[in-house]
């Protein structure tokens, strides 16, 4: 069987839109001979729709543009995601669906058992699970159609199960002739592995093929790495979509005994796909594609990358503005920009004060000129002595302190939303997770802005990101101007905020190694302050200091602007703690977890 997984692009609650890049897609998979194309989850409103799902006319608009699109599927079926009514008077009103059209019309319709409610997910917010798990009929064939989260409650992968029902395993008890999945699974690090990890279990578990269809594409904070991909009864690889990038992958899926029977979709001995892969098949199409996704630092660059270009096209943004300070994180921040909108649509601005060094001037400057992106100066020297000068009289009798070291910041921001509003671009803020962590920012100066890139990048890692964008043969700036772009300057000097002489960000952190251990362990993998402590050996009081940094600043971080989810958990709607309360660390560090 030759199946189409389309790997589209939608845009929140763009119906129409997201439509017609089901119908192109409908016709591409029947120009390439395919009898079934397979859409993502909720594919005609784009996921997540959050609350849109709560407007009776979104899911009028969702189920007409179903029908209209079923007309178009005659000598080819397609499965599309979308919300619908439920069938119930009692518990909530939609369910998450996918629906096989075939011959002009809607016929079979699978509803979503699994819905998660954790990180990132609140489908119970809106959706009734389904009442049953059904095989769908297609051509004499059974197939096993389960939508995102249903794959996931594997007790063999899954360290531990969430939901008390397999809907796989009950696929295939009632007769499945394969696994189809329909998905909107964001991208984090690393993640890519574990959904292979899955689809290869269930394979072997059952002898069944199993095909799987993501998402690709920014959507607010969430990043969608696309990597269809289809596995074979033996848990080996037949296909591979691109990730990051739309993608139409054609697979001839051995189904109805065929297992093992080669053709098109096949995996020759040497584990390599027969045949070569095609960015739009043709009739003539004889072989999958098995594209070698992106792993690690690379990874998280292409996912920063895409997540900017999508958040500026889809809010309406063709340009952005941001700081240079000579530091490291706006240099990565830059560069990425650049890759994902073209330097012709990027502003650079240095702000240099008083404190700001020779060498932070000039390593903007040169970055500025590596990329070729508009750039200025403007000294803040001005306005932060008149703010002092006005605010004499009240701060008569203190110490300077943090309260005049931030008059730069927002000095600065005040400028670049300046420059935001008068040409329409967007202002990028360029903070990390670790600073974002534990309020080593400020709120109304680099806090200020449309996006936070770096938001859920930790500091070390935004190191690895500029080396890879400098040195990396594989790295797209490398490559598109044949030199390293970000200034050696940059990566080796000491980090400083240079808001006060001679500062350096360790004369309020520790190294960033050990704040980004910390992190990692306190904000992903929720553990106690003793569990780090002693896993790490970290000195106790500087583990309690960051951990109620971390705690103490939620105030900032709900006033921040929306940052890219790389990471298995970000600052962010993904992580809901109160920003009123007294929990103590110190008084459960001789607790156990």
């Amino acid at each position: 069987m030759r199946v189409a997984l389309a790997q589209i692009n939608p845009t929140v609650g763009d119906i129409q839109g997201n439509s017609q890049l089901i119908r192109e897609s409908i016709q591409r998979a029947g120009d390439a001979g395919a009898g079934l194309v397979v859409f993502p989850e909720l594919s005609v409103i784009g996921y997540p729709p959050k609350d849109l799902l709560l407007k009776p006319s979104v899911i009028r608009a969702c189920q007409q543009a179903v029908d209209d699109l079923a007309k178009d599927c005659r000598g080819i079926a397609a499965i599309i995601g979308h919300p619908c009514p439920s069938d119930n008077d009692t518990g909530r009103m939609l369910y998450n669906a996918a629906t096989l059209c075939h011959d002009g019309r809607p016929q079979h319709r699978r509803v979503k058992s699994l819905l998660p409610t954790y990180d990132v997910f609140d489908e119970h917010r809106y959706f009734e699970p389904g009442p049953d798990v059904q095989i769908t009929p297609l051509d004499g064939l059974r197939l096993g159609i389960s939508i995102c989260e249903d794959l996931w409650n594997d007790r063999d992968v899954i360290d531990r199960q969430l939901y008390h029902d397999n809907p796989i395993n009950e696929l295939a008890r009632r007769g499945a002739d394969l696994f189809i999945n329909c998905s909107a699974s964001p991208f984090t690090v690393g993640k890519h592995a574990l959904r292979i990890q899955l689809m290869r279990e269930a394979a072997r578990r059952h002898g069944l093929p199993v095909l799987y269809c993501n998402q690709v594409g920014g959507n607010d904070e969430l990043v969608f790495d696309g990597c269809s991909c289809a596995v074979g009864p033996d848990g080996e690889l037949i296909g591979h979509a691109k990730d990051f990038e739309p993608d139409l992958l054609v697979v001839d899926v051995p189904v109805g005994g065929q297992a093992g029977a080669g053709g098109s979709g096949s995996v020759a001995k040497s584990g390599k796909p027969t045949g070569k892969s095609a960015e739009s098949p043709g009739p003539g199409a004889q072989a999958a594609a098995i594209e070698t996704p992106s792993e690690g630092i690379a990874s998280a660059y292409h996912a920063l990358v895409l997540g900017l270009r999508d958040y500026c096209k889809k809010c309406g943004f063709k340009s952005v503005v941001l700081g240079l300070s000579g530091g490291i994180d706006s240099a990565v921040c830059c560069a990425v920009a650049v890759a994902a909108l073209g330097r012709e649509n990027v502003c650079g601005v240095t702000m240099p004060s008083r404190y700001s060094s020779d060498g932070s001037v000039s390593d903007a400057e040169l970055l500025a000129q590596n990329l070729g992106i508009d750039f200025h100066t403007i000294a803040i020297g001005p306005v932060h002595t008149a703010f002092e000068t006005m605010l004499g009289p009240i701060f008569e009798g203190t110490d300077p302190g943090v309260a005049e070291e931030n008059i730069q910041a927002r000095a600065r921001g005040v400028l670049l939303m300046a420059i935001s509003n008068k040409f329409g671009s967007m202002l990028v803020t360029t903070g990390n997770k670790s600073e974002l962590a534990v309020g080593y920012c400020t709120l109304y100066g680099d806090m200020a802005g449309g996006l936070a890139v770096l938001s859920d990048v930790p500091k070390t890692l935004v190191y690895e990101i500029a080396n890879w964008i400098n040195g990396d043969p594989g790295s797209p700036l490398r490559k598109q101007f044949g030199k390293a772009v970000i200034p050696k300057d940059t990566i080796t000097k000491p980090p400083s905020a240079e808001l006060r002489e001679n500062q350096t960000d360790q004369d309020s952190l520790p190294e960033y190694d050990v704040l980004d251990e910390i992190i990692e362990r306190f904000v992903e993998q929720e553990q106690s302050a003793k569990r780090i402590i002693d896993e790490t050996g970290f000195d106790s009081e500087v583990v309690l200091k960051m951990i109620r940094l971390i705690d103490l600043n939620e105030y900032k971080r709900k006033q921040a602007a929306p940052g890219l989810k790389i990471t298995g958990r970000a600052f962010g709607f993904g992580r809901r703690m109160p920003i009123a309360q007294r929990y103590d660390n110190r008084r459960v560090v001789e607790a156990d977890d």
